[in-house]
């Protein structure tokens, strides 16, 4: 065999890249040819069976992402250029057929944007709608209109105002600060009182900002007393004495203040409980009382040792309700006596328990054996009685004279220091509207801006802070007498809900009221505004506080005011 023929069969030899590329074009003239045979067979082909080939064709003929030279990619594209040559007449015999032509779009799924609030003006139905979701088959109910707003009990962290006209602007002249300070602090309400001061809505709305608070230590955060920004802060032995000294002073003073009526209500925030002292004459009780939340069995026991009677009102069943004689049951409406006051919720019932125990040891029961039954019982009783601790229902309400022991309780009890956890050593503290001993002037933190939703301008009003319960009648008073409408969105202290809530049932409570008929409850009113018209707040908060019946006390959320319907609130 010559060189020259040696050449050329060489020339005609493939590498295996090129076998393989050879077989696939094999396999595509194949699958056109067949495809071409098919076509002629059924002339009625769908259109969509065409679509669907052609993009199978394209799918194949995709770049390949894992090519590693340029090389190879200009081989793939001439190749590629080949097909498509060959491919022409299917094209062609496609777009000749084709009376239409469909696009096939494959959509990513996209994240729907989170619907945006939209602020409307004022409407009774819509916001009915808003407040009562019903079913589809009943009727929405009619939402309830009051010309007063309700008395809210519970602290708030925040109030947001929003209003389509003109609010009274945060950035204050020196004569709205200086007016609002003096106000505030000679407890001036009335226009004639003001003389020369500002009256304006401006200056009125920062008086209302202020409050009285002790102890204050600018680098503690000492409500809400659980705040991740109080880890870490140590106080030494010397500072507890001075905090618990100056403490023991102040709550003496306040506690005086609300006995001769001149403060209607204080709070004593604690790091395990929350307890609101009110003077005579509000949420209709005619004595002084205390409400404390939440309780424990070990603090109710502690009460109990010291001679202090309380009720339970939020306890539905098996509460712990006192009775006529002082005594205590552990279920309603049962009269039964404790002999051991160290043990809570154990009815000896005298009697009875020994005739069971002379029962058992006429069986022949062993005393040992008597003794684990008892305990047994003991503990069922127990943990019966310990499964609302920390809750709403375990608020208790002290009255009358009792308040005294409990103050007494207060001032000794080694659970209203902490000497452990955030806040060690630190002391509860006192909130009030007025002034009293050592404490220290605090201001609401403001701020007003401007919201634009639908297209509407909104002006709004923030306020940040510890809102006191006569902070939302005397703005909401203030607002009435130039707006016709606005609305307000509240954020409540979850540790003083049962405050109000207590209050509500015991408003409601046909047995607690004090009068029997309209004409009596408006007297019993009167007079107990009359008895605090020296506490030093304004008129119309001091006829909210007072105010019974219905309607008189709520929790509070979201508030909205109409000049003609009223307030409507959730």
């Amino acid at each position: 065999m010559s060189n020259t023929d040696t050449k050329n069969i060489s020339q005609n030899w493939k590498r295996p890249n090129e076998l393989i590329k050879l077989q696939r074009l094999k396999q595509k003239k194949k699958q056109l040819a067949a495809r071409f045979k098919q076509t002629n067979n059924n002339e009625n082909v769908v259109l969509e069976d065409k679509a669907s080939l052609l993009e199978a064709k394209i799918a194949q003929k995709r770049k390949n992402p894992f090519a590693k030279s340029a090389e190879n990619e200009s081989k793939k594209a001439r190749n590629d250029q080949v097909l498509l040559e060959q491919d022409d007449t299917l094209l062609a015999f496609i777009n000749t057929n084709a009376t239409t032509t469909e696009a096939f779009v494959r959509e990513t799924p996209v994240k729907v944007a989170p619907a945006k609030l939209v602020l409307k003006s004022f409407d009774s139905n819509a916001f009915s709608q808003f407040l009562h979701q019903a079913d589809e088959d009943d009727a929405i109910e009619e939402q309830i209109f009051s010309k007063h707003l309700p008395m809210d009990w519970s602290l708030k962290t925040r109030v947001r105002i929003f209003c389509e006209s003109d609010l009274p602007t945060t950035t204050l002249k020196t004569s709205q600060m200086a007016s609002g300070l003096t106000s505030f602090v000679r407890c001036i309400y009335s226009q004639n009182e003001y003389g020369m001061l500002d009256i304006s809505p401006t200056t009125r709305f920062n008086q209302a900002a202020y409050y009285w608070q002790h102890p204050h230590l600018p680098w503690m955060t000492l409500f809400p007393r659980n705040s991740k920004d109080n880890i870490g802060i140590t106080i030494g032995e010397r500072e507890r004495k001075a905090l618990a000294e100056d403490w023991d002073f102040s709550f003496h003073g306040l506690f005086h203040l609300l006995r001769g009526l001149q403060c209607p209500y204080f709070y004593v925030c604690a790091n395990t409980f929350t307890v609101l002292f009110r003077a005579a004459g509000t949420a209709g009780r005619t004595e002084m009382h205390a409400l404390m939340t939440p309780s424990t069995r070990g603090i109710r026991s502690n009460l109990r040792q010291e001679g202090i009677e309380f009720t339970m009102p939020l306890k539905n069943d098996g509460g712990l309700n006192r009775s006529a004689d002082g005594n205590y049951s552990e279920e309603s409406g049962s009269i039964v006596t404790v002999e051991n006051p160290d043990q809570e919720g154990v009815n000896t019932g005298g009697n009875d328990e020994q005739e069971e125990d002379e029962w058992l040891e006429s069986l022949g029961v062993d005393e040992k054996e008597i003794r684990r039954i008892q305990t047994a019982h003991t503990r069922k009783i127990k943990a019966k009685e310990m499964a609302e601790d920390f809750s709403d229902n375990s608020l208790l309400l002290i009255e009358g004279v009792e308040c005294q022991g409990f103050f007494s309780f207060l001032l000794n009890a080694k659970s209203t220091i902490s000497s452990i956890g955030r806040l060690a050593g630190v002391p509860p503290t006192l909130l009030a509207p007025v002034a009293f001993p050592k404490a220290t002037m605090q201001h609401l933190t403001l701020r007003s801006n401007k919201v634009r939703m639908d297209g509407v301008d909104y002006n709004s009003i923030e306020a940040k802070g510890i809102v006191l319960p006569t902070f939302l009648p005397y703005i909401f008073q203030l607002l009435s007498e130039t707006k016709n409408t606005f609305s307000a969105a509240l954020a409540s202290s979850n540790n003083t809900l049962a405050f109000s809530k207590a209050t509500q049932a015991l408003t409601e409570d046909p047995n607690c009221s004090n009068t029997n008929t309209t004409e009596g409850t408006d007297a019993h009113q009167v007079f107990q505004q009359g008895s605090l018209c020296d506490c030093g707040l304004n008129e119309a908060v001091i006829e909210c506080m007072c105010r019974t019946g219905q309607y008189s006390v709520a929790l509070l959320e979201r508030v909205c005011y109409d000049k003609e319907c009223g307030y409507a609130w959730s």
